[in-house]
């Protein structure tokens, strides 16, 4: 009866760690685009870009979205206060989002078409990161160490 009862425990176990591995995968995945799109918020040509697309204050609010993107993508990666990691990219989108692929403006058919597919995935990042905020990081977390 013991070896059973080990072969089930040991199976669960297996289950949690492999749930783990793919929920760290997962945040890995989440956060890199807006760890590798935020370093570029930096720089003179994003600010140039999003001066032609009418942002208001762009040299400001261009740098400010870069550090909201680095922060929320870092703060999810490493599950250390996620949820609030989670509300740093829902800020990040938001404006991003209607600020930049305005696709309902945009004259050319193709170019139209792209920046639809933009704001879409935007807004499944949206979702994603709503989820975050709501739920948090997951096993193998900052966050969850804290919670055992």
């Amino acid at each position: 009866m013991a070896t059973n009862s080990m072969a089930i425990s040991s199976g669960a176990e297996v289950r949690r760690i492999t749930q783990g591995a793919v929920v760290v995968l997962g945040r890995f995945f989440f956060a890199l685009i807006f760890l590798m799109a935020g370093a570029n918020h930096f720089s003179k040509q994003s600010i140039g870009y999003a001066v032609s697309a009418g942002v208001p204050l762009a040299s400001i609010a261009v740098p400010l979205s870069g550090v909201l993107a680095i922060a929320g993508g870092l703060s999810i990666l490493l599950g250390y206060r996620a949820k609030l990691g989670g509300w740093l990219i829902v800020l990040f989108l938001v404006p991003v989002t209607l600020m930049m692929h305005k696709f309902w403006l945009v004259q050319d058919p193709m170019m139209a078409q792209i920046q639809m597919i933009l704001f879409m995935k935007n807004v499944s990042m949206l979702g994603a990161a709503l989820l975050i905020s709501q739920f948090g990081a997951g096993p193998f977390s900052l966050d969850g160490r804290h919670s055992r």
